[in-house]
Parts: C-alpha cells; sequence; structure tokens
C-alpha cells in the first residue's frame, strides 16, 4: 500500500465552494438513482451510496428528503447521463460527466467552454481510451488497521488502497476497484461497519502529464469553467 497519487485540482474551484452547487449535483445524482432503483435506499445500493456523499458534504437532511419525494413524482425531471471527450490546452485530456435534461443546450455549452479556454471539443472515443473507470471510496484513517483492511478488501474486488487528501487537506484512505465490482466492494465495506467519506465512480487517467505552473493554470482555468456549468456533474483529466 502506498500513497494514491490524484490529478490536480484547481486552486479556486467556485463550483465546489459554493454550497447550493453541490446539493445541485447531488440531487441530480439522487434522481437517477430514484429511477433507477426507486426510493428506499435498503434495496437501492446506488441511492444508498448518493445519500452517503449527501452526509459527507453537509446536505441538510430536508433537502434531501425533497429531492427523494421529487424523483419519485410522476412529473420529475428526467436526467441523462452524457460524457463529452476532448483536449485543453497542452494536450491535457478531458472527460466531462454531465446529467442534462436537454442534450443539445448542453453540447451547446460544453463545445462553448472548450473554445472559450483553448481547448478542443472531441469526438465519442478520443480521449477515453486513456481512463479507467473505477470505483473510487474514500475513508477516514483514523483508528484503521489498513494492511488488515487490504488483506480483507482483497477477495472483494480492491485494486488499489492508498493515502491520499481531501479538498481542505483532511488524510484520506483511498480505495480503489474496478467499476464492475463497484458494489461487491461496497457491501464488504458496509459489512465491516465504515461510513465512507463519499463512494462514487471516477475516470482515471492511465498516465499523467505533469506541466509547469504557468501553463496547469490554464488547465485548471477550463476545468473550473466546465464545474460551474448547471449541467456538469464532474471533471476529470490527465493532469499531473
Amino acid at each position: 500500500m502506498g500513497r494514491i497519487f490524484e490529478t490536480r485540482k484547481a486552486t479556486m474551484m467556485a463550483r465546489w465552494n459554493k454550497m447550493a452547487k453541490v446539493f445541485t449535483r447531488i440531487s441530480k445524482d439522487i434522481a437517477i438513482a430514484v429511477k433507477a432503483g426507486g426510493p428506499n435506499p435498503d434495496s437501492n445500493s446506488t441511492l444508498r451510496r448518493v445519500l452517503q456523499n449527501a452526509r459527507a458534504a453537509n446536505m441538510p437532511k430536508d433537502k434531501v428528503e425533497a429531492a427523494i419525494k421529487r424523483a419519485s413524482g410522476q412529473t420529475a425531471t428526467q436526467y441523462e447521463i452524457v460524457l463529452y471527450e476532448g483536449y485543453g490546452p497542452h494536450g491535457i485530456a478531458l472527460l466531462v460527466e454531465t446529467a442534462t435534461d436537454n442534450v443539445v443546450r448542453t453540447v451547446a455549452n460544453v463545445r462553448m467552454h472548450f473554445n472559450q479556454n483553448g481547448g478542443n471539443m472531441g469526438t465519442t472515443g478520443s480521449v477515453g481510451f486513456m481512463f479507467k473507470r473505477m470505483g473510487v471510496f474514500r475513508l477516514n484513517p483514523e483508528g484503521l488497521n489498513q494492511e488488515e483492511l487490504e488483506l480483507e478488501l482483497i477477495d472483494h474486488g480492491l485494486q488499489e488502497m492508498g493515502e491520499g487528501t481531501g479538498e481542505k487537506g483532511e488524510k484520506q484512505l483511498i480505495i480503489r476497484c474496478d467499476f464492475a465490482d463497484f458494489g461487491k466492494l461496497q457491501a464488504a465495506i458496509e459489512a465491516k461497519g465504515l461510513a465512507p467519506i463519499s463512494a462514487d465512480s471516477e475516470y482515471i487517467a492511465e498516465n499523467l502529464i505533469e506541466l509547469p505552473e504557468d501553463k496547469a493554470t490554464e488547465v485548471l482555468e477550463l476545468v473550473d469553467a466546465l464545474e460551474q456549468d448547471d449541467d456538469v456533474q464532474r471533471v476529470f483529466h490527465n493532469l499531473g
């Protein structure tokens, strides 16, 4: 087990510094989860995972309940997950995950952000091969026997385990698995009575590209512009 290197994040993440934006993203995740598996988290592991993320983000309980109720209604907004690909400045590959009820609007906005920030939107498959979709769990390492946990989880799909940090620099234990093993590993973690800080699928870059600070900043300005778009859920890149 070692340190898991995570791709660099912008120092000015306006989207994630505004709590309302975080709650909007989680509300969409709730809507998608409820549509796919129903409103009961006991029988809907995807919804259970999203609710864990909501708690980690300190989303108020009434907002969570309202989001579930809206998603259960006949007039609920139907969101479609669409992945866009492209290159940022200096050849950095980007995957843009969106949740949209209007694909025409979303693709136009994503293309605009690429064009206005020195990037180029690509076609499906143009950069996707550079990333691997994985399940990623973040745990509080305090009180955990990490070597013992690693041995126990290997049989449940664990592929990588290492130390990392959160947005505020707090220590985290990061666990990764193939996306196909997400549910199996989630169940194993829950069976041990552990509540992840967050649990999600992420696109992990196979190889990272290092850039000097001035050029990296240009890339992160594009990432930030994309993340501030209401239809964008997350942006993944291979900037080291």
